[in-house]
């Protein structure tokens, strides 16, 4: 580790050490996030999904900064999908369970209120599946493209703001790594598992713990990127 390593791991302890130190701060930070739940999955993934981005960056290149990556336009964007990924979140852990009811397991819905069982585990793991297998594929293009477009528009956010050439970028988008590597093994191997992990945790845990799942996206983005 070099001496900007220390000083970022430095400031992310300095950012979340108050809510640790504080339990007025950190009932004051409940309080919010339960009475504006999509202004919070926006700042919780505005922030450390960027960083997991940051975080690949450095990786990728040996430097937490280069000119054109983009960190705001990244940032708004990593905003507005953290809204959507809430919004999936209700949709697919209200709906999954209804499913299996219908179909036979009328007791999916209530498991999921209960404390842990490994039946819970496998209710868990089929939101999971039905997510990641519905929702992910295409949230994961949508990123891929907004990424494109804030590179090519020199990492600025009135470029963010310019009208996005989809079928361009989608026609000229790498589809063995997006398939091969970003569908076919991420997915699986690790978002199948990682959220069936968030699903098992209480609703409001379950965004902030899917943001910091963004730091290891960061890291996937970056295996990709060399790819």
């Amino acid at each position: 580790m070099k001496k900007h390593d220390f000083i970022l791991a430095a400031c992310i302890i300095l950012f979340f050490l108050p809510f640790f130190l504080s339990p007025a701060l950190y009932e004051g930070y409940k309080l919010f996030n339960n009475d504006h739940a999509m202004i919070m999955a926006f700042v919780k993934f505005a922030i450390l999904s960027t960083l997991g981005e940051v975080i690949g960056l450095r990786i990728s290149t040996g430097s937490y900064y280069k000119k054109g990556f983009g960190i705001l336009p990244r940032a708004f964007v990593w905003g507005i999908l953290g809204m959507g990924i809430n919004l999936a979140f209700i949709v697919f852990s209200t709906g999954v369970p209804r499913f299996l009811a219908s179909m036979g397991a009328g007791e999916a819905p209530v498991l999921m209120q209960l404390p842990f069982t490994w039946a819970k585990v496998g209710v868990a793991f089929a939101i999971s599946v039905t997510m990641n297998s519905i929702f992910a594929p295409v949230f994961m293009t949508l990123h891929k493209v907004t990424d494109t477009h804030i590179l090519a528009t020199g990492g600025t956010m009135s470029g963010l703001f310019t009208p996005i050439p989809m079928g361009n970028i989608l026609q000229n988008l790498n589809w063995n790594v997006q398939w091969g590597f970003v569908f076919k093994k991420t997915i699986p191997l690790f978002w199948f598992p990682a959220h069936t992990i968030t699903f098992l945790l209480p609703s409001d845990a379950r965004i902030i713990f899917a943001a910091l799942l963004g730091v290891v996206l960061g890291i996937f983005l970056a295996i990709a990127a060399r790819k």
